[in-house]
């Protein structure tokens, strides 16, 4: 009798400890993405209310989603760790003598929260934005206390450890430089060329409103081997400037087609001596 009633209470424990773990872990699954949506919602609430820039929402959303998530994460582990009647404050008091122990060796991390809260504290990056960050170009996907996702322009995302960001450079900020650069036979008006390229800027000016100012041409930049070179320079919208100088190129090549000016392109010369 004994052993069937050490059985019984063996199977009856292990049946309240196994629901009180389905059960925390049905918890953690609902509101883990309710926390989210909630945070996600309130932060965009914030925005509609501030002038808040959206880059700016973006960056502290994932901040926030972040910390929430690590906080329900220990909450879970503490939970769990009650259930199976483990004391948390042994554990806790290990942890802080293994922290100490290795608090030397964990400068790096604790320098990559430092600099975090600084990029998040002086604004100097934000999701959304254009940047060049430890020698890496693209646009900020994440900005975390330990790191920072950037994402390259051939699709690759690096991640970057905050330490390691030394200087950044946000080509977000303001408006940007489209510049193009456009070749001109020898035997071509140098006058004549421009007089065509200003009557494709003005055409840009009045017409496309990615230009804040400009577009004009400057003169001639430089002599190449085969060619004189023309530039044109103008300001742009944020991040308009790839697409201006694309469509000024098309434009600047079917108006020299019209008036008669070549734009070189590499010729090759065939001497044939006879013996």
């Amino acid at each position: 009798m004994d052993i069937l009633t050490n059985l019984q209470d063996s199977l009856s424990t292990i049946v309240t400890v196994g629901l009180k773990v389905i059960l925390l872990i049905i918890a953690y699954l609902i509101i883990k993405p309710i926390g989210k949506k909630i945070i996600s919602k309130s932060i965009w609430n914030v925005k509609r209310k501030d002038n808040i820039t959206e880059g700016r929402i973006k960056t502290l959303e994932k901040l926030l989603i972040n910390i929430f998530s690590y906080t329900l994460m220990f909450l879970f582990v503490a939970m769990l760790f009650g259930i199976f009647d483990i004391p948390i404050g042994p554990l806790l008091a290990g942890a802080g003598i293994l922290g100490l122990a290795i608090g030397f060796g964990a400068q790096g991390l604790v320098s990559d929260i430092v600099t975090g809260f600084f990029l998040l504290l002086e604004k100097q990056i934000e999701v959304d934005e254009y940047v060049t960050v430890a020698g890496f170009n693209g646009i900020v996907e994440e900005i975390g206390l330990r790191t920072t996702k950037i994402r390259g322009f051939d699709g690759t995302l690096h991640f970057i450890p905050n330490r390691d960001i030394s200087g950044v450079s946000n080509h977000s900020r303001g408006t940007m430089r489209a510049l193009v650069d456009i070749g001109i036979s020898y035997d071509d008006n140098i006058d004549h060329a421009l007089e065509v390229l200003q009557r494709v800027c003005n055409d840009f000016k009045e017409n496309d409103e990615r230009f804040k100012e400009g577009p004009d041409p400057i003169g001639v930049q430089t002599f190449g081997s085969s060619d004189v070179v023309l530039r044109v320079i103008g300001q742009t919208e944020n991040m308009m400037q790839w697409a201006a100088e694309r469509d000024m190129r098309k434009k600047i090549k079917e108006a020299f087609d019209q008036a008669g000016i070549e734009i070189p392109y590499p010729h090759q010369v065939n001497v044939t001596k006879e013996s």
